[in-house]
Formats: structure tokens, C-alpha cells, sequence
């Protein structure tokens, strides 16, 4: 699952977790403290995988020059 779609679904869990009538309130922080936490993990990791894609994509014609690839 690509990191957006992944930030989606988090997304609506949190506000399906925020509109329940059968959990607590106590419950429904500890649970949105949990999903936050996960997504900016997502975030994160959407950042650093795209951050290593410019990376690569730098680097591949230098590889290419130097006959390694």
C-alpha cells in the first residue's frame, strides 16, 4: 500500500474513532493519540522514500559515466 493511500485509510479510522458512540472519550484520545503517532510515520516515511528517489535519480547518470551501471 503506497504511504498516501496508507494516510487515508488512517485518516478516516481517526474520524470513525472520533464520531463512535460505543468508546469512551478516555478511549478515543488514547486511540487518536496512537493513530497521530502513525500518521507522521507515514509522513515521514513518504518523505524520506522521496528523498531517496531524487537521490537515486541524481546519482544513476554519475553510476552510468562511470560504466557501473
Amino acid at each position: 500500500m503506497s504511504s498516501h493511500k496508507h494516510h487515508e485509510k488512517l485518516m478516516q479510522i481517526k474520524d470513525a474513532v472520533i464520531k463512535s458512540k460505543t468508546l469512551s472519550e478516555e478511549e478515543k484520545s488514547n486511540t487518536i493519540k496512537h493513530l497521530e503517532s502513525w500518521i507522521l510515520e507515514d509522513k515521514a516515511e513518504g518523505i524520506i522514500t522521496d528523498e531517496l528517489l531524487n537521490i537515486a535519480s541524481g546519482v544513476r547518470p554519475i553510476l552510468k559515466e562511470l560504466g557501473l551501471l
